[in-house]
């Protein structure tokens, strides 16, 4: 009896079937996808500034009022003198020039250079010293230092923006404009050491409710300084209460994130 030599390589297995329920199935999943993507099911639009502060980024925000050039404490006096003293000049006493007599027997004649009588003298306020001094004031003959309001460091020196991890993205950029535009008007930076530059970001996050109020406001990174991580708290504190988050905008509370970035 002879036997017959059977070869595995000759048995052919059904692929048909299978390839085309693997290419049903891919083509099922990438159908979802692509409809996901194109109506947008099942995705979260945060509100807020699609340019907002993200990653250590820091907008430059500096409320412009006066010149940002360091200035001197004291009474106001604009006149610049070589000095460093804070205290005034004396004013000075006003002179009057002594009006002429015409003589008596003279005959008054019609002359271009005759003085006019009917017009209103004027009044020298406009150059007059309007200073007002106590009994015991001090004067000195030096002169005094400038010291004007136009000289002033700026209130935030650096950078204040909104945080990535906060809800603010794509909608009600306005109010996150209104919102950091605020707490950087309130940032000050005077206590830290005017030797350091520039340091790390402070970040500070806190809780907004729809009315505006503030709660729970905590520093979630120091910037290596405690003065420039208390002003940044600080900065929040003064600010609120803010105004309502507007209708439509998401977040009942919204937790905001805002980054202090110090650079002089």
């Amino acid at each position: 009896m002879e036997l017959r030599h059977v070869d595995v390589l000759e048995e052919r297995d059904e692929f048909r079937r299978p390839l085309l329920a693997s290419l049903a199935l891919h083509a099922i999943v990438f159908g979802l996808i692509a409809a996901t993507a194109i109506t947008g099911a099942g995705r979260r639009t945060p509100w807020g500034d699609p340019n907002s502060l993200g990653g250590g980024n820091a907008y430059s925000v500096s409320p412009v009022r006066n010149i940002p050039i360091a200035g001197r404490s004291g009474p106001v006096n604009r006149l610049a003198s070589d000095t460093e003293s804070q205290i005034p000049t004396p004013p000075k006493q006003e002179t009057k020039k002594a009006a002429k007599q015409p003589e008596p027997d003279a005959i008054a004649l019609r002359s271009r250079k005759a003085p006019r009588t009917d017009r209103t003298p004027r009044t020298e306020t406009a150059r007059r010293d309007m200073r007002e001094f106590g009994e015991n004031q001090v004067f000195t003959r030096g002169g005094q230092a400038a010291a004007s309001p136009m000289y002033s460091i700026a209130p935030g020196a650096g950078g204040v923006g909104v945080g990535s991890g906060a809800p603010f993205g794509a909608r009600c950029g306005g109010y996150v404009t209104v919102l950091r535009d605020r707490v950087a008007q309130r940032w000050r930076t005077e206590q830290v050491d005017p030797r350091i530059r520039t340091l790390p970001p402070a970040i500070v996050m806190f809780e907004l409710q729809r009315n505006g109020q503030v709660r729970n406001v905590r520093l979630v990174q120091s910037s290596g300084n405690v003065a420039l991580d208390y002003s940044a708290q600080r900065a929040i504190l003064e600010a609120s209460p803010f105004e309502p988050i507007p209708p439509g905008c998401e977040g009942d509370p919204a937790r905001v994130e805002f980054w202090f970035e110090l650079k002089r």
